[in-house]
């Protein structure tokens, strides 16, 4: 008996010394972060050239990116914009149309690497993604079939007004004390909100000046709407969105000032007359 008891003794022993000589496990805290991301992840700019492509939402609107009626090629100067970035940066841009109202829900799920679409800067989208410095002035307008211009420089009271959901417009028509006595319909874009003015089934549609000035008018497929330019709505600019701490920012600022300085960027607006809103500092 006291043999066994000797043995089972010795035994725990050799254990206990065989658990001492184990090293402990190698952990580098670099492996772990509070966050729960990984290790590995590299930064967005890494990301998205070493997908050798930049996923770009967009909607589709002249003369920002719009589709040609005889070659059904997408065009337009922020197509044609990004286009000129993306080989100066050495890769492919990838255009996807999305609805607007959900657009940064699309850039945080990494459906699309930036929203680059005539996208106002506001405050809240700075705190909520990155955003490339402005390259163009922009302002909201009102646009009314070409009998009512008169009727609506004034006053609204009454009217029926419609602006693309989740839009610059959509803001000033629920927010501006000058449409507080017309009814507001949020639509899926700002070639919905023309259309609905010229069948008549709105009165005003609230879009981009830009929108406006390769939209409507003579050689347009809206040439009874014209633009009320003698209401003015606060100036605002353009910039391009990437998600929040993205340093594609960066390289994309840096790659706008080499157009503008070789003159690429100006033939660009020019061709779509838009070059008198350049913005070039």
């Amino acid at each position: 008996m006291k043999r066994i008891l000797a043995l089972i003794l010795a035994a725990l022993m050799l254990t206990v010394l065989f658990a001492g000589c184990q090293s402990e496990p190698n952990i580098d805290d670099s492996d772990v972060f509070s966050d729960g991301g990984d290790a590995t992840a590299t930064s967005d700019a890494d990301y998205i050239t070493g997908n050798g492509k930049m996923i770009i939402g967009m909607t589709l609107f002249a003369p920002m990116n719009y589709y040609d009626n005889a070659t059904n090629e997408l065009i337009g100067f922020e197509t044609e914009f990004a286009e000129a970035v993306c080989e100066k940066i050495g890769i492919e841009p990838e255009f996807v149309e999305i609805n607007w109202d959900s657009k940064e829900i699309e850039l945080n799920a990494k459906n699309i690497d930036c929203i680059w679409n005539g996208m106002t800067i506001t405050d809240e989208r700075k705190a909520n993604m990155e955003i490339s410095d402005p390259y163009m002035q922009n302002r909201q307008v009102m646009v009314v079939k070409s009998e009512n211009l008169e009727k609506y420089t004034e006053g609204v009271i009454g009217a029926s007004v419609v602006a693309e959901a989740g839009s610059a417009g959509e803001e000033l028509a629920t927010g501006d004390e000058f449409f507080k006595d017309a009814a507001f319909t949020p639509v899926d874009s700002m070639a919905k909100a023309l259309m609905d003015v010229a069948a008549g089934t709105s009165d005003i549609a609230i879009v981009d000046y830009v929108t406006s000035i390769g939209s409507i008018g003579a050689g347009t497929d809206f040439e009874n709407l014209v633009a009320v330019e003698a209401r003015e709505f606060a100036p605002e600019q353009y910039g391009i969105a990437f998600r929040k701490g993205s340093d594609m920012a960066t390289v994309v600022n840096n790659t706008i000032d080499e157009l503008i300085a070789d003159g690429t960027l100006d033939a660009i607006a020019t061709k779509y007359k838009l070059q008198n809103l350049l913005i070039k500092e």
